[in-house]
């Protein structure tokens, strides 16, 4: 078992989105096969998690060029004989690379979106220093954990990185198996009686943090592109949106409440929504990586329509058709789907848990560590 450790340069405790889940849930799972310490911000909670968590980098944005970290982090890695680092996201690569020469130790790049290209999605003009900086740290680091099959390609072709020095270790869920149906009626029933709705209703849901610009997209997409086509199948349905920080020039969506349309804001427990309603849509056009809440309402047995994009990373084949895509902008197929969704009935296959369930993601990289 090695002593690895792990290094996580912003707040993922309590862990409430993608991103932040996606770090944790893979940090306890990884703590299952190896001995796992990580160095993260002051303001992740110390007591949150099954491994050492040791806070001791700032909170302040400057923490990223504070070269006084490469003192601290050598110590620790000599208190805790460390013998692999992990950097998550490659911002702390140049970190790393230095802990590399001077410590003797693995460096593992986690990568959860090729960062240059997300950022040249929206409009960032130095997209292309982020680019060579990215290549730069991939290429010197021992390996490169990758979100998806299609990042490790973007890895292999555009950064030289060779094959072997490359694998997916994917965003997970931690369900091994679909909610029993009990759970997905109670929670049916609670959205109908939160909403007043009648028991006829078909619920759609969309979810995501409203202040990335993917996600706002996509929200602009239901509202202008998606429903005024939906809308004409004269059925009874809603369209609930999740997720805080929407702009406040869209006033919460008062004036799409006659149109189908809930905003649900920041909710607690979006498992109770991934329960509770019928389907899930993902008219994500833009922006990279594995979209986080594609994978978590197929975990939950919902059906769901994606575009083509927003599906990038998860393989239609093992989900048993519960996955219905449609070309980027064909938004007629999208409303269409959205009405052939309604009358999938059989459940997720276990080969879609075999692939995303964080035990088996934790214990592929496990074994890529015991082999460098």
């Amino acid at each position: 078992m090695a002593n690895v450790l792990s290094i996580v340069s912003y707040k993922i405790f309590p862990a409430k989105f993608g991103g932040q889940k996606g770090i944790a849930n893979f940090n306890e799972y990884f703590s299952r096969h190896h001995s796992l310490y990580c160095v993260t911000i002051q303001d992740n909670e110390p007591n949150a998690a099954p491994y050492t968590i040791i806070n001791k980098l700032s909170n302040s944005k400057l923490r990223y060029v504070n070269v006084f970290y490469f003192g601290l982090l050598k110590k620790i890695i000599q208190q805790y004989k460390i013998s692999h680092v992990i950097v998550e996201h490659p911002y702390y690569g140049w970190l790393g690379l230095l802990l590399k020469r001077f410590c003797k130790i693995k460096l593992i790049i986690h990568s959860h979106n090729i960062e240059a290209e997300r950022f040249k999605t929206t409009g960032r003009w130095w997209w292309k220093i982020l680019w060579q900086y990215e290549k730069y740290v991939h290429t010197h680091a021992d390996f490169t954990f990758c979100i998806t099959e299609n990042d490790r390609q973007y890895f292999i072709n555009n950064y030289k990185i060779p094959p072997g020095k490359t694998a997916v270790i994917t965003f997970g869920i931690s369900l091994d198996s679909p909610p029993p149906i009990y759970e997905q009626l109670a929670a049916r029933n609670e959205l109908l009686k939160k909403y007043a709705l009648s028991k006829e209703t078909v619920l759609y849901l969309f979810n995501g943090a409203l202040d990335y610009q993917p996600n706002l997209n996509a929200v602009k997409n239901i509202l202008d592109k998606i429903n005024p086509l939906f809308i004409q199948n004269s059925i009874p349905y809603k369209i609930i949106i999740c997720g805080k920080n929407l702009p406040a020039e869209m006033n919460n969506l008062q004036d799409y409440n006659d149109q189908n349309i809930i905003y649900a804001g920041f909710v607690d427990d979006i498992n109770i929504y991934f329960k509770g309603v019928n389907v899930f849509i993902n008219p994500v056009n833009d922006g990279g990586g594995i979209k986080t809440k594609l994978v978590e309402a197929l975990g939950h047995n919902l059906n769901v329509v994606s575009t083509e994009n927003g599906a990038i990373g998860v393989d239609a084949n093992i989900c048993n058709g519960k996955l219905r895509l449609c070309g980027n902008n064909d938004w007629q197929s999208f409303s269409d789907k959205m009405m052939e969704a309604i009358d999938i009935n059989q459940s997720i296959d276990t080969a879609f848990f075999n692939y995303f369930y964080w035990d088996n993601i934790a214990k592929k990289a496990a074994a890529i560590v015991d082999q460098l």
